[in-house]
């Protein structure tokens, strides 16, 4: 007999030659398995010559899968010597439960010490690199289907989800107009007031003008106005996504015989494209403002001055360069956060993972374009 008085009704052995005969009785429940748990142990441990193990569960009028998963650890040390193990008189209530676990396989911990650290170093680079691939061959995937429900629309205009797409450009566009004001007047400011702090040393204030309208006007304008609706809208975009996947609600429209791309993302997508420009427009517009405070408040630099310097640095493919960025990276950051939101499974971790996931390469992939971009209005002379 193994173990303290009370574990014996739980777990009784006996050795007939080199057979093993072991018989549990009474509740195999989490509450008081710990007992269980050091007598299973100590078993292992005491009869490590055996064959044979057979172990009878007649006895036993309760099972959870703490006890199932004991008896479970049981049969495979015993198993992993070699041994012959039966498990015998197992209640059919309990047979599906105890199957279940026996499927379930222990993945053992690589080693990370020694010979093997640049082996795991180097099969991790490799496994970063295949994510990397598998997210690209995803985004890809997702655009295609965007545009073969784009042309499916386009045949058939009124199966635009009308109502979705206000109701999405709603979200996108008009609700975020405060924050996106605010924030682009700030940077517009701290700009302006950085570079009369250093131009100043060099007699050129007029020259802030400048790098105040080209700077917004090319580059931060559209970017800082990105990186929020990514923040922003790209999330909120993952998480309702995701949330209807761990609802099955897109399983439910796919048994209609609705296309999810159609119903829920080309609506998003399409708000995102229409909203992005509008925003990065008014940003723009209050960066330029907050530019031209500062340079009259701290600078000393009039308005009509600010005004009249504003018009010659700048130029119309300028503004035009900004407003063309937009577009692309709405749809980029649409597309992202599409494709996060369909690959969350069944928890609330992996929902979590995703939306991380879907705003760090949203942003990633726009400062991506924002460089291409950059490098082909310069070989084009824009």
């Amino acid at each position: 007999m193994v173990g303290s008085v009370s574990d014996k009704a739980l777990l009784e052995d006996q050795v007939q030659g080199d057979r093993l005969a072991l018989a549990g009785a009474g509740a195999w429940i989490a509450v008081g398995a710990h007992g269980l748990e050091a007598s299973i142990e100590a078993l292992i441990k005491k009869y490590p010559t055996v064959k044979k193990v057979s172990v009878d569960m007649a006895g036993v009028e309760r099972l959870d899968t703490f006890g199932a998963w004991l008896l479970e650890r049981l049969v495979r040390a015993f198993a992993e010597r070699g041994c012959e193990t039966n498990v015998t008189g197992l209640k059919d209530d309990y047979k599906g439960l105890v199957d279940e676990l026996r499927n379930v396989k222990v993945a053992e911990v690589p080693s990370r010490t020694g010979g093997q650290a640049l082996t795991y170093a180097i099969s991790s680079i490799g496994e970063n690199i295949v994510a990397v691939a598998s997210s690209f061959a995803a985004i890809v995937n997702m655009l295609g289907a965007l545009v073969v429900a784009l042309l499916r629309v386009a045949t058939r205009p009124r199966s635009l989800r009308l109502t979705s797409l206000v109701h999405q450009l709603d979200n996108v566009a008009w609700r975020a107009v405060p924050i996106i004001l605010l924030i682009t007047f700030l940077i517009g400011c701290i700009i302006a007031q950085q570079g009369l702090f250093h131009f100043r040393k060099f007699g050129a204030d007029v020259y802030v003008v400048d790098m105040v309208g080209i700077l917004v006007l090319r580059e931060l304008g559209v970017l800082i106005v990105c990186i929020m609706v990514a923040g922003r809208s790209g999330s909120a975009y993952t998480a309702e996504l995701g949330s209807m996947k761990m609802r099955e609600e897109i399983d439910a429209l796919q048994t209609m015989g609705f296309d999810p791309i159609e119903v829920l993302v080309l609506p998003r997508v399409l708000a995102l494209i229409i909203g992005v420009p509008i925003l990065t427009f008014l940003g723009s517009m209050a960066a330029l403002y907050g530019g031209g405070l500062v340079c009259w408040l701290y600078g000393g630099i009039d308005p009509d001055i600010f005004l009249s310097r504003l018009k010659e640095a700048i130029a119309l493919n300028t503004f035009e360069v900004g407003m063309i960025k937009a577009p692309f990276m709405a749809l980029v950051i649409g597309t992202v956060a599409s494709v996060e939101g369909m690959a969350v499974k069944g928890s609330a971790e992996s929902l979590g993972r995703q939306t991380t996931a879907s705003v760090v390469e949203s942003i990633f992939l726009v400062i991506v374009m924002d460089g291409i971009f950059a490098i082909f209005f310069a070989s084009i002379g824009m």
